[in-house]
């Protein structure tokens, strides 16, 4: 049986959700029944959920601006040069 695809609720009082110090970013490859949530082939901010990883899941800034659990296999961690990253910080 498929796992329900209804937006997870958000918890962002959980002591488990902290930003991460490597990896702050994910590329959507995937966004089957989060189609105005995610866009395929975008850069999405994450933040460590260690919990949520466990499960299986990824905390995920979406479009709303908020963060929300999403399948981990929906996305693909990328490293990117410090200098990058840094920019990118500054704007997310």
């Amino acid at each position: 049986m498929r796992p329900s695809l209804s937006r997870p609720k958000k918890s962002r009082a959980t002591p488990a959700a902290q930003p991460l110090v490597t990896g702050h970013f994910a590329i959507c490859v995937r966004n089957d029944g989060y189609e105005a949530s995610l866009e395929l082939r975008k850069l999405y901010p994450i933040l460590e959920d260690t919990f949520a990883m466990q499960h299986g899941f990824m905390r995920v800034i979406d479009e709303s601006g908020e963060d929300y659990l999403f399948p981990s296999d929906y996305f693909v961690l990328v490293t990117l040069p410090q200098a990058v990253e840094q920019r990118l910080q500054k704007i997310a």
